[in-house]
């Protein structure tokens, strides 16, 4: 998950702060990231990221979980993608990297 050098989201310069304090939809649409909806119903699965080859953003979310958990999610995934710091996440979740 890696952004080249040569992409806009590596060049800019982006903070915890405005990870965690602008609303999800202004951060979708200033990173323009595509969202879409998973059919994994497996508890387990919270989402997922991808960075294309071009340096745009997919990210996954899984079906019928609360706007407070996709937000927590996705926010944390965003921060990974961008290599933002971001805080840990509360137990039982958690991002791996592949």
């Amino acid at each position: 998950m890696n952004a080249s050098a040569t992409t806009p989201l590596a060049r800019r310069r982006i903070t915890t702060d405005h990870l965690l304090d602008a609303p999800l939809p202004q951060l979708l649409a200033e990173f323009d990231v595509e969202v879409v909806t998973s059919r994994i119903t497996d508890p387990t699965f919270t989402g997922g990221t991808a960075v294309r080859p071009d340096g745009s953003l997919l990210l996954v979310r899984p079906p019928a979980r609360s706007a407070a958990e996709w937000e927590m999610m996705a926010r944390s995934m965003l921060g990974l993608a961008l290599r933002v710091p971001m805080p840990p996440l509360p137990s039982p979740y958690g991002l791996s990297e592949v």
